[in-house]
């Protein structure tokens, strides 16, 4: 049985997310290194351990996330295709089961906000937790200068604090976020954020739950 310590620890795999990262910070995109595949796989991993999925798809969410950017070595552009194909070949080398394959491709493959759907319940956690990684330190140290002028640089540089968090009481998943507004107005998080904000709200649909945005303590979505 292929783990997610095997997964992370796998030099291949790192090398994909290392190419991956720089492909896109040759086109000015925000961090997508293991900071965020690692936050993603956290999350992921405990949305479905809050919902009382069992341990190994608890764990497949975990390595799903880890992997979901792969496919932007390729191309930015339908990287959520290319990186499902990539996992197929390298899981698959890893010994990993046809059925377990399955689940983790379809997830990567649904993840990106043009094409995603929560087609199973580690789709629906991974576009939940990569949608909801809004912060300060994805903003590169060389693009802090452009803020001013790239809205998707000054959003995430004014986000100070962002948690992803399941109330179990009332089955609510909450993001919350602290942004700073002497460098963004919540209007330009809604700007470039809103249609990601709609696809957490039908992944979270998919389980039954609820989901809202808390911004400064004030619920906005």
């Amino acid at each position: 049985m292929v783990t997610y310590k095997e997964v992370r620890e796998n030099e291949d795999i790192k090398t994909y997310i290392k190419m991956a990262d720089a492909t896109l910070a040759s086109m000015k995109f925000t961090e997508h290194s293991f900071a965020h595949v690692v936050r993603c796989a956290d999350t992921a991993g405990m949305i479905l351990q809050k919902l009382g999925y069992d341990d190994r798809t608890v764990e497949l969410a975990q390595i799903a996330a880890y992997m979901h950017d792969i496919g932007n070595v390729v191309n930015r552009i339908d990287h959520a295709q290319s990186g499902a194909v990539m996992a197929f070949r390298l899981l698959d080398k890893m010994g990993m089961k046809a059925e377990e394959i399955s689940r983790i491709v379809t997830a990567i493959g649904n993840h990106d906000e043009k094409t995603a759907f929560p087609v199973n319940e580690i789709a629906a956690a991974l576009i939940l937790a990569d949608k909801s990684d809004v912060r300060r330190s994805r903003v590169r140290v060389e693009e802090r200068a452009t803020i001013s002028t790239d809205i998707h640089d000054r959003v995430n540089f004014a986000v100070e604090k962002s948690k992803l968090a399941f109330d179990d009481e009332n089955k609510k998943l909450t993001l919350y976020i602290t942004i700073d507004e002497s460098i963004s107005l919540i209007s330009e998080y809604f700007e470039i954020f809103l249609d990601r904000m709609m696809l957490c709200r039908r992944a979270a649909d998919y389980f039954g739950a609820g989901f809202e945005v808390n911004i400064n303590g004030t619920r906005v979505m």
